[in-house]
């Protein structure tokens, strides 16, 4: 079996951050969404991995190399353009090669890994497996029908009235039946060859669909309070390492991760928290469910809730700033006189004065 990884797209929900960076690459508890995606692709027993990628393939190809650190082998595939999550199945079918395959979403996130999905797809029984879940916007994805016998009645590609809550989530399973549909189908209106319409074409050509409706949680981490909650649930399962020692007036509380060169004086960390290597705390506060990257500082300021990117700066920032995503790079500041601000998502190498 094989694995398909989409790390294409342009990133339009998260931006300015994805003007800069792939948005499979921003991190979550200091690791790269995408990173994710492989661990629980090899984690399933898959190590021959198709990565679709698009604009930002060198910075994709950069952070993955070969894909041998995590005991993988990656081959890029090219997508001249986001042309639809069928386009990407259709351009991989010759690197799949009639093998059966996982299609895992580069920018989502799902509890407990896919073991038990791949190995129930592997047993047989079904020419594709999809994951549903309950969401309370179904307007936004893909969304399935169910009949009262559990069975696929229809699929529709971000319907206006959804006739359901459930949401197609970003994890697939196919067989080679997969590569007929998405030879066979049309472009949607919004110009793109939709995966639903795919399902459905198996659907309505006789082939077998199972759902699998899951128990855990899941994020697709397109927006800003997505990409926060992933980071506050990966916070919550974080096992920390202190690689670091304290410096003096510096409290840690609870279970916060401390990476090798850092300086934390007079401050306070209360996790779940993570903050990164050669970073410099100093007169702060951190508070639950923040990431802090590689060489960040945070300097008589107070912050919770946030990621921020690496080398990025918070200084003289009080009341808390909180909710926030900062880019590579960014720095925010209070400086008198200036107005103030509440809440900032900003791009790499930006700046913002705070009064």
């Amino acid at each position: 079996m094989k694995a398909l990884i989409l790390a294409g797209g342009k990133g339009t929900r998260l931006r300015p951050i994805t003007f800069t960076r792939a948005k499979q690459l921003v991190p979550v508890a200091n690791k790269p969404i995408l990173f994710y995606a492989i661990e629980a692709i090899r984690d399933a027993g898959i190590t021959d991995i198709g990565v679709i990628v698009g604009d930002t393939a060198d910075e994709v190809m950069d952070a993955l190399g070969d894909g041998s650190r995590w005991g993988t082998s990656i081959t890029y595939l090219p997508q001249e353009a986001p042309l639809g999550l069928a386009h990407a199945v259709k351009i991989a079918e010759s690197f799949m090669d009639g093998h059966p395959f996982v299609m895992y979403l580069g920018d989502n996130l799902i509890a407990n890994g896919i073991s038990g999905l791949v190995d129930a797809f592997r047993a047989g029984g079904c020419d594709a497996q999809i994951l549903l879940a309950h969401v309370p916007k179904a307007n936004q994805f893909g969304v399935a029908e169910l009949g009262a016998d559990g069975a696929i009645i229809r699929l529709i590609e971000k319907p206006e009235n959804p006739p359901s809550d459930l949401a197609l989530v970003g994890v697939y399973l196919f067989d080679k039946q997969i590569f007929e549909a998405v030879n066979s189908i049309a472009p949607s209106l919004r110009g793109e060859l939709e995966i639903t319409d795919a399902i459905q074409w198996l659907i309505d050509h006789g082939r077998t669909v199972r759902p699998h409706i899951i128990d855990g949680w899941w994020k697709d981490t397109g927006r800003l309070d997505d990409m926060l909650e992933a980071n506050r649930i990966m916070l919550d399962a974080l096992v920390p390492e202190q690689l670091s020692a304290c410096g003096e007036g510096a409290v840690l509380e609870g279970r916060v991760g401390v990476g090798e060169g850092t300086t934390i004086v007079n401050s306070v960390v209360r996790g779940p928290a993570i903050i990164g290597e050669g970073c410099e705390i100093r007169d702060a506060y951190i508070g639950p469910y923040t990431s802090v990257g590689d060489g960040c500082k945070v300097l008589h300021s107070e912050v919770e809730h946030s990621i921020m990117l690496r080398d990025s700066r918070l200084e003289n920032i009080g009341p808390r700033l909180a909710d926030s995503l900062l880019g590579v790079n960014a720095v925010v500041r209070r400086v008198p006189g200036l107005v103030t601000a509440a809440r900032v998502m900003i791009g790499d190498n930006s700046e913002v004065d705070l009064g």
